[in-house]
């Protein structure tokens, strides 16, 4: 199958179709084929149907628009997240924590770590540890990050808003049928194995082509449990059963995952290839790498940021669109 990758310019002529009704336009679209050398078309080029798909406004997100980058906040309610494990357990200092990540458009709270070798927590005790965080914090948008159906549906109850789920359905057989029922839109991301074992030598034969592939069959899956596709996000799942070469392969081409036609969410923040490549052991100190990222899938058109550093990814995107809009 051929996968097409929007190239966006900023001379781009101002008949060039803007990429997912966004803030780009692009003139050229990369053809991405297994086995071949990428090939570059003119968007005039592009037969209708693809076009479309390409440029389609994506619908707002819980009432969120996605025609700018929105910023998603990091609010880990656990005691073994890889960059902030308990520091948030007790509900006054996650409390504190969203009060410091006001800048965010979403925030993300999970109560289970998936950091690799994590180990599953009980649905009752992840209940238990976000509920009073999720019900104190009802008036702002929240994404519950679970892989469980109960844990779900327990925390939209409470007040959130979408699902995040790392395994796309794929962990609890029941979640695809709880979404549908309740009506939340649903992150989809790209994962193998679970955290547990997703980091024992992962190996793709085209990365691109393989989590393409992956999220299109969970795309098809959600569909035919009654969620829409006006419901639903895709997530790549940097780090994730992926190696530093996959991660970066990735993120260089992560404009082709627009061709699934849905919105995109980009989740880098501190990961470990971010540590390696930018000299900060410490993932605290990894905020500038983590920016840096975010920028350059920006310029590809990502509409959703997943960060824990919300306050500096927040000033960069102002300075990056006050030098690129006119």
């Amino acid at each position: 199958m051929i996968r097409l990758r929007p190239l966006p310019s900023p001379e781009a002529a101002a008949e060039a179709p803007r990429l997912a009704g966004g803030w780009l336009r692009f003139d050229r679209v990369e053809l991405l084929e297994r086995g071949r050398a990428p090939q570059v078309l003119p968007w005039s080029e592009i037969p209708a149907p693809d076009l479309a798909r390409l440029t389609a406004p994506r619908p707002p997100l819980a009432g969120l628009t996605l025609d700018r980058p929105r910023i998603m906040g990091i609010l880990n309610i656990t005691p073994d997240s890889f960059s902030d494990g308990g520091r948030h357990l007790d509900p006054a200092d996650a409390l504190a924590r969203a009060e410091a990540l006001a800048a965010a458009d979403i925030l993300d709270i999970g109560g289970e770590s998936t950091r690799p070798g994590a180990q599953a927590v009980p649905a009752s005790e992840e209940t238990a540890r976000i509920l009073p965080v999720v019900e104190a914090l009802r008036d702002r948008r929240l994404s519950i990050d679970t892989r469980k159906a109960a844990v779900a549906r327990a925390a939209l109850a409470a007040g959130g808003d979408i699902v995040n789920d790392v395994a796309a359905g794929a962990y609890d057989p029941a979640m695809f049928s709880t979404v549908a029922e309740t009506g939340a839109p649903m992150i989809l991301m790209h994962s193998v194995a679970t955290p547990e074992t997703m980091q024992d030598d992962p190996r793709y034969d085209d990365v691109i082509h393989d989590v393409m592939d992956a999220l299109a069959a969970r795309i098809a899956a959600a569909e035919a449990a009654g969620i829409p596709r006006a419901r639903l996000v895709v997530d790549p799942g940097i780090g994730f059963g992926k190696t530093r070469a996959h991660n970066l392969a990735l993120l260089r081409r992560i404009g082709v995952f627009h061709d699934l036609g849905l919105p995109v969410l980009l989740g880098a923040s501190r990961k470990r290839f971010i540590g390696d490549i930018g000299g900060a052991p410490q993932a605290e100190d990894r905020a500038s790498g983590t920016l840096a990222v975010t920028l350059a899938a920006v310029a590809q058109g990502v509409q959703i940021h997943r960060v824990h550093d919300v306050a500096p990814v927040a000033q960069g995107l102002a300075l990056w669109r006050a030098v690129t809009e006119e």
